[in-house]
């Protein structure tokens, strides 16, 4: 017992750290869920949601970690009007109805301690459903001018829209599979310097 005491002593006092979970706050303007989705099999359309919001939770110590994403659905942008006016419309997202689209998850799989995949659940439309991203990059830096940690992470995952409920096209052959790709990037402590 009095080395255990001993041990914690000299720990405190020479500055070895306990693992803890830092929390950041997502940057909504460097995050951008972006999507890709067959029309009528001879094209693919690719859109983007500008307005998101959330928390990432690492402890890179413990290999433990969370993201809580929400993702404001009247943002979707494919760059064409008429095309966003008709994704938001009624017949397929339907943002009077579900305003917001969001991911929960736990950060897995960590290498030098970084996450490799998110284990979570989509909602969208209403419907929530298992979707796991894989991490293809997560890196963490010093931020050069709010001097606080900065960390970013490009992920994607492909799931099929149907079991969203989201089916228009279905009936003309629309391929359902949806590539998701994600840029994100957060700042310790939140956005205010």
């Amino acid at each position: 017992m009095k080395r255990i005491l001993i041990f914690c002593a000299l720990a405190a006092t020479s500055g070895i750290a306990m693992a803890a979970p830092v929390s950041y706050e997502i940057d909504p303007n460097h995050t951008f869920p972006s999507f890709e989705a067959d029309h009528m099999g001879i094209s693919v359309w690719r859109g983007k949601f500008n307005k998101t919001a959330g928390t990432l939770v690492v402890d890179k110590a413990a290999g433990t970690g969370s993201v809580d994403v929400s993702i404001d659905m009247d943002s979707v942008d494919f760059g064409l009007d008429s095309m966003n006016e008709q994704a938001r419309a009624a017949g397929f997202f339907d943002v009077g109805k579900y305003p917001k689209a969001t991911y929960k998850g736990r950060l897995e799989g960590f290498v030098d301690g970084a996450p490799t995949r998110v284990v979570g659940e989509l909602t969208l439309h209403g419907i929530t459903r298992p979707v796991e991203l894989k991490i293809d990059l997560f890196k963490c830096i010093p931020h050069p001018m709010y001097k606080r940690e900065l960390c970013g992470a490009n992920a994607s995952a492909v799931f099929k829209r149907d079991e969203f409920g989201l089916v228009a096209g279905k009936d003309y052959g629309f391929n359902m599979d949806v590539n998701l790709r994600i840029q994100m990037e957060a700042i310790q402590g939140g956005l205010q310097p």
